[in-house]
């Protein structure tokens, strides 16, 4: 057995690697994904859950050119639900979120195993749900924890994808948002959209839970100059709906308006390369001493599809070229290096911190910005160009007319980047109330400083909110007086006259906001391609668990804190997390809804609760949620806005004079990669060594001299079995399944660690020391005092260790009490252990209690924690099958409903009952919601054969299902007995390569299903 990881964890290694190297066979990476199956149903048998979510995640960072859309979408489907179902414990989402991140990197580390192994065995690691590990991998991705009740206000409003100049697809993206917690999103995109990008963006939403919305960013004249519109519309019931309004004839005209706006904007950017490659590339080439060659148009378009071609692509395009060339140049300066002197070091080193420091917003600043190309036009200043397109004339107030005209339900944003007051007002004025958000934090404008103004804004937006016409005019005044003092500038009394204009209608101007508030909007702006840019989104951090907010809100002042200060980035960077100057009042709203029963009512004791005042709460659902004031949201020192992404204020281009790039450093691994299995060995010792050496040196008769430690381990270890068993399925257990499947090991070792140490504390300190030695209690002077000391030292220490572990305060408090609820259980143990004594004549029966009271108070203690711990296993246990049933049941239902529809001439409860060569030939499209009745009745087979506590919940379910529903389910499952069509189905691989397992299981179980299924759904017989 080797010392460190499993051979899960190599198997899973080989797997994923044989998929990422293409030496699998092709079937096994481009089967079709069917996203129906559950992840705790029959396929669990084919595929291990981490293959499967490689295989989705791998589908999902593969290139465009590599699938289409519908792979993707379903890709990231059948992740969604592998995540949502991986993780046990009492943080899924958070487990499920840090899964992602972690397969994501096992991904990418393709190539260094020893990496690929760590990443392996953390996946598996935070799978079994222990709290300390998902938040010491939580710190580790950079990922703020979130309430499990997922009811936090986490948002971004300014976003970019692939399809304009972002990184990652639309897919992609949806899934690094939810990652990072993120519930609302806005997508802006350039001048037009897609259809097949806007139902990419929308399907992945939906699947993710993402509350999203589409942005088109217009230009429009102003002084000279332009100013952006996003208009966002909106009121569609789904992605169909608002594919439909894309085709509308209007809306096409605009799109195509703004492809060639595009087109106008992307000869800029051309030109900008053209000057690149006769001007600044022989600067480069001189400061570095590399020769990079001409950069052809063609090859730069190839690597910026399918986005539009802007400065920020060209700039990464340049950077992508230049890497290579830099890595060569690497080895040439590390022989001089080694052959020159002292000051001759000094100049390699700082060429090569020039090297490293040079990434894509350096390359922006030094050679591409219109300040250094001066002799080509910027397109973004207003030029008398003809070859300007016509919506580059559209002033605000011609623009916001056109979008308004084809849609009623929109909503139009101003991004203020480069805009001042007096700007804001003017154009808002103009627009008579049609802009009804301002974009009024971004994170990209301040990164790069350019919010001085924002304060003014947002105070202005304030007064427009709030009706208040007296700050409204003292504001309008203030900048009137403000620009009559400034220097001349183009248009200044112009300017001055209009505001006057104006503020003599400052009555009109205020009512146009007092029935539809101005509301504000806070984005990144976020590509994902620059390290010196903060990443996607923001969140509110009243809405986040307490201890995040204990970690960040002493802060009462804009701050910027690291993300980890006790633990930086791997990589040597430091990433940081802000609270933006930015504050939006939040209020925490509790509902109490009455549980209502499956069959929609409520019993005698439910409606007797709640006339007793003290008992109302009992028996209701709490939910909370957030009352949002965003109009009365504003700029101001005590912001409650905290970024989700961090940023780095260094760029590194992994250079490195001291090492060869192909000789990395030898990586230590650490204690937490151990085997498994010796992990658990090495457990037991730990808690068996102190348990042993305090029963051996505290005791004079050999029985609890050396086998007290064997007893005490006992004790426990049976306690966790019973309790597993019992909690997993107990005596009525399934024939395939044996005792030890519920079993979990490294539970039992991690009880066994630390019952060990409770035996000095209890027999030794608490027991011999300070009740026998100090204060003369044993069992035979008082024997309810000392197990009540007993106990309660025990408590003590199990909700400290408790603590320490991380787990729920739930735990903790359970813990503790059932330590009390076990002082009568150890004093009624006391005394039939006597009797019984006295039974058989043993002398000194006193004494013998006394050397086996801490024995006793620990057996009746985890004779309470059995019962206790076992229930709650079963009610879990419980929640998770009606968790399952719900979603294989809605499958089969809705797909039962959807098959009734198609076929309107067709009995199709006798369709699917058919079998064989009778069955009527119908279309394909019936044939494929066909597969999906067959995928949710083998694994409706697989849970009642397999899943704990599957029999008890569907027996329960039988008893609220209405007879309706009852001949519907039965229809549905009848379908198992195609044995010969779903036989070729399992070896065409529906359920994976490794098929043979789960197709001998429903050959095996079927049949034996079927005639439960008849008892519990069928008929009633008279």
């Amino acid at each position: 057995m080797p010392l460190f990881f499993d051979k899960r964890d190599r198997d899973l290694l080989k797997i994923v690697n044989a998929v990422l190297s293409r030496t699998a066979p092709e079937k096994s990476r481009k089967k079709e994904l069917f996203p129906w199956f559950h992840p705790h149903g029959i396929k669990e048998l084919a595929e291990t859950r981490g293959l499967r979510v490689a295989y989705a995640v791998i589908h999902l960072l593969d290139s465009l050119e590599i699938g289409d859309l519908e792979d993707r979408l379903d890709a990231l489907r059948a992740l969604r639900d592998e995540v949502r179902h991986a993780a046990a414990g009492s943080m899924p989402k958070n487990a499920a979120r840090v899964l992602l991140s972690i397969m994501k990197d096992l991904v990418r580390a393709h190539g260094d195993e020893i990496e690929q192994l760590k990443l392996a065995h953390d996946f598996r690691r935070v799978a079994t749900g222990k709290p300390t590990i998902i938040r010491e991998m939580l710190r580790r991705y950079h990922l703020l924890e979130m309430p499990e009740a997922w009811n936090q206000l986490a948002f971004d409003d300014h976003v970019h994808d692939v399809n304009t100049k972002g990184r990652k697809s639309a897919s992609h993206l949806i899934m690094d948002a939810w990652i990072k917690g993120i519930r609302r999103l806005r997508v802006i995109y350039y001048n037009f959209i897609d259809p097949p990008s806007a139902a990419e963006l929308l399907e992945a939403a939906q699947i993710m839970g993402v509350d999203i919305r589409i942005g088109i960013e217009f230009s429009a004249r102003f002084r000279n100059r332009y100013v952006q519109l996003i208009w966002v519309p909106r009121g569609f019931s789904d992605a169909q709906s608002f594919l439909c309004f894309l085709a509308e004839e209007p809306v096409k005209q605009l799109m195509d308006q703004g492809r060639s706006v595009t087109r106008f904007r992307q000869q800029y950017v051309l030109e900008i390369l053209g000057a690149f490659n006769r001007v600044h590339r022989h600067t480069l080439n001189a400061e570095l001493g590399i020769d990079l060659p001409i950069l052809e148009p063609e090859s730069f378009l190839r690597f910026v599809r399918p986005g539009q071609p802007s400065i920020l692509h060209l700039a990464k395009y340049i950077h992508h070229r230049l890497v290579p060339l830099m890595a060569d140049r690497m080895e040439q300066l590390r022989k001089d290096y080694d052959r020159t002197d002292h000051n001759q070091r000094q100049g390699i080193a700082a060429q090569v911190a020039k090297m490293n420091d040079l990434d894509s917003e350096i390359i922006v600043r030094r050679f591409l910005r219109p300040e250094v190309n001066s002799d080509i036009p910027d397109p973004n200043r207003v030029h008398e160009d003809p070859k300007t397109p016509d919506l580059l004339y559209l002033s605000p107030r011609q623009l916001v007319d056109r979008l308004t005209s084809l849609r009623t339900g929109y909503r139009i944003t101003m991004n203020l980047t480069d805009l001042s007051p007096e700007d804001v007002v003017e154009i808002l004025y103009d627009c008579e109330g049609q802009i009804n958000r301002l974009e009024i934090f971004n994170l990209k404008d301040y990164k790069t400083g350019k919010t001085r103004h924002m304060a003014e804004i947002s105070e202005l937006q304030l007064a427009l909110n709030e009706g208040n016409t007296i700050h409204l005019k003292r504001l309008i005044r203030r900048i009137i007086g403000r620009l009559t003092t400034a220097d001349p500038f183009p248009g200044k009394s112009d300017r001055i006259e209009k505001l006057g204009i104006i503020l003599h209608d400052i009555g009109a101007f205020s009512a146009m906001y007092s029935a539809v508030p101005i509301k504000p909007r806070i984005g990144s702006d976020s590509t994902g391609h620059s390290s010196r840019m903060y990443g996607m989104g923001l969140a509110i951090l009243d809405t986040l668990p307490a201890h995040v907010r204990r970690r960040y809100k002493p802060r009462s002042r804009t701050t910027t804190v690291p993300t980890d200060p006790e633990n930086p980035l791997e990589t040597g960077k430091e990433a940081f997390r802000t609270i933006i100057p930015f504050h939006v009042p939040v209020y925490r709203r509790v509902t109490h809804i009455p549980y209502q029963s499956p069959k929609g009512s409520q019993g005698i004791h439910q409606r007797l609760l709640q006339r007793l005042p003290m008992l109302k709460m009992v028996g209701k659902i709490r939910q909370v949620d957030w009352l949002v004031q965003t109009h009365l949201a504003h700029m101001g020192a005590s912001g409650n806005v905290i970024t989700l992404g961090g940023i780095s204020h260094r760029s590194d281009n992994g250079l490195r004079l001291d090492r060869h790039p192909n000789s990395p450093p030898r990586q230590r691994l650490s204690l937490t990669y151990l085997n498994s299995n010796f992990k658990n060995g090495l457990k037991i010792l730990l808690g068996f060594v102190p348990a042993f050496l305090s029963f051996y040196l505290t005791n004079d008769w050999w029985v609890l001299a050396y086998l007290g430690a064997f007893i005490w381990f006992g004790i426990t270890g049976f306690r966790n079995i019973v309790q597993s068993v019992l909690g997993g399925g107990g005596i009525r257990r399934s024939p395939v399944m044996r005792w030890n499947d519920y079993v979990s090991w490294v539970r039992i070792s991690d009880s066994l660690l630390f019952t060990g140490f409770s035996v000095p504390l209890l027999d030794y300190l608490v027991k011999t020391v300070f009740l026998d030695r100090l204060l003369g209690v044993t069992t035979a002077s008082n024997p309810i005092l000392l197990y009540t000391v007993m106990a309660l030292a025990n408590g003590i220490y199990l909700s400290s260790h408790n603590l320490f572990r991380g787990l729920p305060r739930t735990a903790v408090y359970g813990n503790f009490f059932r330590s009390l609820l076990s002082i009568p259980i150890a004093v009624l143990f006391n005394i039939l252990i006597g009797a019984l004594l006295g039974l058989f004549g043993v002398t000194g029966i006193d004494g013998h209690l006394q050397k086996w009271a801490a024995v006793i108070s620990k057996g009746a203690s985890d004779t309470i924690a059995g019962i206790i711990e076992g229930a709650a296993d079963r009610f879990t246990n419980i929640q998770t099958r009606f968790k399952d049933y719900t979603d294989t049941l809605s499958l089969l239902f809705s797909t039962y409903g959807q098959l009734e529809a198609m076929l309107p001439e067709l009995n199709v409860f006798e369709t699917l009952d058919a079998i064989g060569k009778e069955r009527m030939q119908i279309n394909r499209d019936a044939e494929d919601l066909e597969k999906r009745v067959v995928i949710g009745s083998l694994d409706m087979l697989y849970y009642w054969m397999y899943q704990p506590r599957a029999r008890t919940v569907l027996q329960y379910l039988a008893k609220t299902l209405s007879d309706e529903e009852k001949r519907i389910l039965l229809g549905c499952l009848s379908i198992l007995k195609r044995e010969r069509e779903i036989s070729q189905m399992f070896i065409d691989g529906f359920v994976g390569i490794h098929f043979s397992k789960g197709l001998s299981f429903y050959l095996q179980c079927a049949p034996g299903y079927l005639k439960i299924a008849d008892r519990l759904f069928g008929p009633r017989k008279q």
